[in-house]
């Protein structure tokens, strides 16, 4: 069976091969002067033998993962890759997970989703309502991208390997990753990747044909894909902070690492997009820099998977070193040049200038910039310490690196810089884009101010917001800006959700909905981060302690064993002004075939102002335990501003004209 699934990845391989080279072969007369335009038959013609190939590589991919986690469903352990992450001891639903936990399996279910969204979007009434040389353009790239997948999944990354003699049980799953966000955080991010491959290839594809006269924008064609690739993505970023608050044990949810920065920097380039999208549909400019920009999208997923897969960078998401390193930095940099190249041919030379920067126009081009800044900067953070080893090598040269490792000092160990420093760079940015947002509603398409009662009331909401947090004691300048601009954020989109011509209308809706789950974000993080109260007690059995204002009494210790792993539990009664408001009971644990390794459980009592957040640390031979112990303020907005933002882009997939708004 799993040599019929091996046979399965290289037929899709070839499949998208012989595709993409067909689409090619299909195009050639196009390239070629023709006095009569309606004479190219040849391209219509070849279309449907592609059509077919993407098929079969969407029916390849489908059954070849239905194989895998029906491996993983029985505890078939002949195969390398159930044996390496599950066990028999691992409930159904993390025995399926386990598909996308490791290298092989996770790039499978990539190949997975893009196969899937290219196959639904195959089936659209919008796809077929493009040209035909449209779509074989469209097909060349796409079925380039899959036939990339293809050898990935057939060489380095093989998910079929067999053992040679079955083992009776499996190593079992990551403790870390036992968690219900392993359930949708690691899909809903490749859904998000796949996703993006469709408009990225389309943009390209409406360039490259030059049929924009005869079909719809891709920008409207894809927009369903591009939306839904952006909620997903969201979603799985979102998911991602609230797993690693949950579960690492640390009190945070973001720790700006390698990994976590680079699926945040498709999400800020795809969000630039987004707003330069919206002044080509109302303003007829911007077209070369939004295909670039969709494109880029696409190639910043990749190098997601650079970062993640290469071991370039260390990292506890990462999987390490697996031979595919190499070849995705060829094909990043490849497919950077390419699209920079067709996306200069989209370029129009008659849109027009760009209105000044006091216009709605303006402070769109601004907030993009700044979004495409933003991810520069932790694009070149992230990979700041690989930069730095490469130039120590180079101008040290050979022998005093042979001095270094003689001298026990490590001299490669390319990690990401301190939270510190993104903390300091990236915040204010993210505040002043807040209060962008606030202020830009209420300006003119050409410049001017389109309400200027309202804009009063968004400014005065700033000011008094501002000064009211000054006066209750909140004084560091970035938190208050964030907290003040998120508040005007909030006023101002709650002020056009009001208007008649935004309520009812979709897309209005779903954009102006969004921004108020941005301003929730800005708000929590204004709070949690700045004004979190942290405490690290030693607490003997009936002793309590104060954090904030939680009183906290540790009642008893407990042991207990559950599947695989037995724990020490600490019961911690919460008391806020004296009345009791919980029990926190966090776990140490320790899993049978992890060795001596020791996972944290934390625990939480959830509020909408201050949450109370305890993690067990240790307990030594006299029962007094050390406890990590927190109070984090408003930290649970980030949670509902970021479901507003990955549910409400299901509205706005189909504009019914232009509006004002």
């Amino acid at each position: 069976m799993y040599h019929l699934a091996f046979g399965l990845l290289a037929l899709s391989m070839l499949c998208a091969l012989g595709g993409a080279a067909w689409a090619i072969r299909s195009l050639w007369p196009t390239t070629a002067p023709q006095s009569v335009r309606g004479r190219r038959l040849k391209p219509a013609a070849g279309l449907a033998l592609v059509e077919k190939a993407n098929l079969v590589l969407t029916a390849c991919y489908v059954l070849a993962s239905a194989i895998l986690l029906y491996a993983l469903a029985a505890f078939d352990f002949s195969l390398v890759y159930v044996a390496s992450y599950t066990d028999r001891l691992l409930p159904l639903f993390y025995r399926l997970t386990a598909f996308w936990a490791g290298q092989a399996g996770s790039m499978l279910f990539w190949a997975f989703s893009v196969a899937i969204c290219g196959g639904l979007f195959q089936l659209t009434r919008s796809y077929k309502d493009l040209t035909p040389e449209t779509r074989l353009w469209y097909w060349a790239f796409y079925l380039g991208i899959m036939a990339f997948f293809g050898l990935i999944l057939v060489t380095w990354n093989n998910p079929f390997l067999m053992n040679h003699g079955t083992p009776p049980d499996g190593n079992g799953l990551n403790p870390l990753l036992q968690n219900p966000g392993m359930i949708f955080h690691p899909p809903l991010l490749f859904l998000g990747y796949g996703g993006f491959v469709i408009p990225g290839c389309l943009a390209l594809a409406q360039t490259m044909s030059r049929r924009q006269s005869d079909e719809r924008a891709w920008s409207d064609v894809a927009r369903p894909f591009t939306l839904s690739a952006w909620a997903f993505l969201t979603a799985g970023i979102v998911l991602g902070g609230w797993w690693a608050y949950m579960e690492l044990g640390w009190g945070g949810y973001w720790a700006w690492d390698p990994v976590e920065n680079a699926s945040l920097i498709p999400w800020l380039v795809a969000t630039a997009a987004l707003h330069t999208m919206i002044i080509e549909s109302r303003r007829n400019k911007l077209h070369g820099v939004n295909v670039f920009l969709m494109a880029l999208t696409t190639i910043s997923a990749f190098f997601a998977t650079y970062l993640v897969r290469s071991g370039v960078v260390q990292s506890v998401h990462a999987f390490g070193e697996g031979g595919v390193g190499v070849p995705l930095l060829l094909f990043i940099l490849l497919a950077t040049a390419l699209s920079f190249w067709i996306a200069f041919l989209a370029r129009r030379p008659g849109a027009g200038e760009l209105s000044g920067i006091e216009s709605r126009e303006g402070f769109l081009v601004l907030t993009s910039w700044l979004l495409l800044a933003l991810s520069l900067i932790i694009l070149v953070a992230t990979m700041w310490p690989v930069f730095t080893a490469f130039w120590k090598e180079t101008v040290m040269g050979l022998a005093r690196e042979a001095a270094l490792d003689a001298a026990g000092h490590d001299h490669g160990g390319a990690v990401g810089l301190t939270a510190d420093f993104y903390n300091r760079v990236c915040m204010p940015l993210f505040a002043v884009l807040v209060a962008l947002l606030s202020l830009c509603p209420w300006l003119g398409w050409n410049g001017g101010v389109r309400d200027t009662r309202k804009l009063l009331i968004v400014v005065c909401a700033f000011i008094g917001s501002a000064a009211a947090l000054y006066w209750l004691g909140y004084n560091l300048p970035v938190a208050v800006l964030g907290a003040s601009a998120s508040i005007a954020a909030l006023v101002s989109m709650a002020l056009k959700l009001l208007e008649k011509q935004v309520y009812g209308y979709g897309p209005s809706l779903a954009a102006y909905g969004i921004h108020v789950g941005v301003a929730l974000i800005g708000l929590g993080i204004a709070f949690s981060g700045p004004y979190k109260i942290e405490a690290e007690p030693t607490l003997a059995i009936g002793e309590s302690t104060q954090v904030g204002k939680f009183e906290v009494v540790f009642k008893n210790l407990y042991e207990g064993e559950g599947p695989g792993y037995v724990f020490l539990e600490g019961e911690l009664e919460i008391r806020k002004d004296g009345k009791l408001v919980g029990i926190a009971s966090p776990q140490r644990r320790v899993y049978a075939k992890w060795g001596q390794m020791q996972f944290a459980e934390a625990a939480v009592i959830p509020s909408l102002g201050n949450e109370f957040y305890a993690t067990l640390m240790a307990v030594d031979r006299q029962n007094r335990a050390v406890f990590r112990l927190s109070s984090n303020p408003l930290v649970n907005w980030l949670w509902i501003g970021g479901t507003l933002m990955c549910l409400l882009p299901f509205i706005g997939f189909r504009r019914r004209g232009v509006r004002e708004s």
